[in-house]
């Protein structure tokens, strides 16, 4: 694995690791009854996400590019299966973080709500006294939150869509870049169809995940649904996630293909 491999693959991992931990956040908002206030907190949380999206894109291109300019092609498709690992590790180790996580973050909104200040709230947060509240929230899942799970009455259609939209947005922009290996002489034609995976995911996101997810949470606030229902919902979406980094992998060389098809239609 090369430098700029190893720094795609730490990237990677942040971004999904927030991605899997925003659902912490969404607990947190719900035992608080501070929703607005967890969204304040929650836009924190994907910038931090975007900003390793930024330099994820350029940085694995440049990878490709030098390589296809070498012609050192070999093993090129195990690089995205390393990056691939990454975001299945990542949506595990979040998954397994989320009950320390919302500890932290309904401590992070009540403390909000006394600064109302990020940057006073983050160094809060980094002081000693905050990372000692940070290690005395460690937690590790409770059993019966897997053993007691019941899938009766679980919005089972968008989890569904939710692995689908996780799996779609773990490939698009590795499969685009690995058709630049299928077809250099498209490659850039390949790269700048990366949004086209990835539209398909942002639509099963913000029209079916993402509406639910709120309604859900408005519900809990109101009484109309049980916090344990909830509960059972984000376990239910957490798993979801990491399904889907894991179905991203048979995904990623038939993905790269039909961007190879679309690019030559162009």
């Amino acid at each position: 694995m090369s430098a700029q491999v190893a720094i795609v693959f730490a990237l990677t991992f942040v971004i999904h690791l927030v991605g899997t931990l925003a659902y912490a956040l969404r607990i947190a908002g719900v035992r608080t009854g501070r929703v607005a206030v967890s969204y304040a907190l929650f836009n924190v949380l994907m910038l931090v996400s975007r900003t390793s999206n930024t330099f994820q894109g350029p940085l694995l291109a440049k990878h490709v590019e030098e390589n296809i300019l070498r012609g050192t092609t070999e093993g090129a498709e195990a690089d995205f299966r390393w990056l691939i690992l990454a975001a299945s590790l990542a949506a595990a180790a979040g998954a397994l973080l989320v009950p320390t996580a919302q500890r932290v973050f309904t401590a992070a909104i009540e403390s909000f709500g006394r600064r109302r200040s990020v940057p006073r709230l983050l160094l809060a947060g980094l002081s000693p006294a905050g990372l000692r509240r940070v290690r005395r929230a460690a937690r590790v899942p409770a059993r019966e939150n897997l053993t007691g799970l019941r899938l009766r009455g679980a919005p089972l259609r968008v989890a569904c869509y939710n692995v689908l939209a996780t799996a779609l947005i773990t490939v698009g922009v590795f499969a685009s870049l690995h058709a630049g290996y299928l077809n250099p002489e498209l490659r850039v034609t390949a790269n700048s169809l990366s949004p086209v995976v990835n539209g398909l995911s942002t639509v099963l996101l913000f029209v079916y995940i993402d509406p639910y997810l709120s309604i859900l949470t408005d519900d809990v606030v109101a009484g109309r649904a049980t916090e344990a229902f909830f509960r059972r919902a984000v376990v239910l979406f957490a798993g979801g996630r990491l399904l889907g980094t894991l179905l991203a992998q048979p995904l990623l060389v038939p993905a790269a293909e039909v961007i190879v098809r679309v690019a030559k239609l162009l």
